[in-house]
């Protein structure tokens, strides 16, 4: 018995996943090869739209209103999110994830200094 046996859910995720076949890549699918490729662009442009939020702390050495209680909990999801990834090899989440730990990080850390 392996260590996966022994985790009920495994289980079930490892029976459903026997029965799917994969899909094969690159798609034959257009908009699915587009998707393919287009997800890293939008995984860059959340972490682009905090910039102003960063800029406003470390610019202008004001975190007023910046709640380090959030963004310490986005930080601590992300960290499942990222294992997620790299546990079923999902190249988009870890990437993404990569990127939001280290925005979350100079947010968490101008809250300590600035806040």
């Amino acid at each position: 018995m392996t260590r996966h046996d022994t985790q009920g859910i495994h289980h079930f995720h490892r029976r459903k996943r026997c029965y799917q076949t994969h899909e094969p890549y690159p798609h034959s699918d257009k908009t699915k090869r587009f998707m393919d490729k287009a997800i890293y662009a939008i995984s860059l442009a959340g972490p682009v739209m905090t910039i102003p939020q960063i800029t406003k702390i470390w610019l202008e050495r004001n975190a007023s209103g910046v709640s380090l209680l959030s963004w310490t909990s986005y930080l601590v999801l992300t960290f499942f999110w990222l294992y997620y990834g790299i546990l079923h090899k999902e190249t988009p989440i870890i990437f993404n994830n990569i990127i939001w730990i280290f925005v979350y990080i100079l947010v968490i850390t101008g809250v300590v200094i600035y806040g």
